[in-house]
Order: structure tokens, then C-alpha cells, then sequence
């Protein structure tokens, strides 16, 4: 059973991502953060977030209020303590610009929104059976 932290501003999109994994037998649980200073402040269990797990995997939108997705990603990748959690991008974003930029930056994968939810559920399905079925994610 794994944890994953979802870094989504969009109500919709979380709400769409929620529901794709509803009964998913490897997860158990999915934390939500709408903002990146959330999201690093979740990472490194401070202010509310203090008793936070670690997840196993991040799902990390690009476009946020604040701190954007780049610099969270940036911010996980530098930090010795996190740098081994696994970061898959899930983006509108269609730029290879932005595609490059993550893979400088050390995201494991990038993977575009998708709108229809069949999609998005086979999406989901086919992450979670790569990132906790075949592959073998480094100890906690």
C-alpha cells in the first residue's frame, strides 16, 4: 500500500484524479495540496502539515498559485531527504519547453491532463501499476 501527494490548485482536476483512484487496491491514501509553499511544507512536515507521512509518489501539477510546479520540483530534487521520491508531472502543459525543463530538473515523468475521465481513470491505473507494481522505490 503506497501514499501519494497530489499538488493541484484546480477543485475539478483534484476532484476527477480523487475519483480515478476511488478503490484502487495499491493506494492507501491520497493527500491533497492545493499550492506549492503547501506542498513543500507538507514534504518537509512543517506549520499544519507537522505529522504529515512521506508519500511514496508525487503528482505534481505545473501551474500554481505561488510557489510554481518547476520550483517544487526544483525544491524536492535539491533536498537530499526527498530527492528519492519519485516527482511524475501531470500537466496541461503540451510545451516541449516545458517538458525539457522537468527532465532538467530531475521529474521522473511528465505525463499531460487528459479531459475525458475513462482517460484519466486509465492513466491513473496504468501510473499506479508502473510506480507500485514494477517498480522497486527505494526504502522509506
Amino acid at each position: 500500500m503506497f501514499e501519494i501527494l497530489l499538488v493541484e490548485d484546480n477543485p475539478a482536476d483534484v476532484l476527477m484524479v480523487e475519483e480515478a483512484f476511488d478503490g484502487n487496491p495499491l493506494l492507501k491514501a491520497l493527500h491533497v495540496v492545493n499550492d506549492g509553499d503547501s506542498a513543500i511544507a507538507f514534504l518537509n512536515q512543517n506549520g499544519q502539515h507537522a505529522t504529515a507521512s512521506r508519500p511514496d509518489l508525487i503528482l505534481l501539477d505545473l501551474n500554481l498559485p505561488g510557489t510554481t510546479g518547476f520550483e517544487v520540483l526544483e525544491a524536492v530534487k535539491c533536498d537530499e531527504s526527498l530527492k528519492r521520491i519519485p516527482v511524475v508531472i501531470l500537466s496541461s502543459s503540451q510545451s516541449d519547453k516545458d517538458r525539457l525543463k522537468c527532465y532538467n530538473l530531475h521529474a521522473n515523468a511528465f505525463m499531460t491532463k487528459v479531459l475525458e475521465f475513462d482517460e484519466l481513470q486509465s492513466l491513473i491505473t496504468t501510473t499506479s501499476e508502473y510506480w507500485f507494481g514494477k517498480v522497486k522505490l527505494p526504502p522509506r
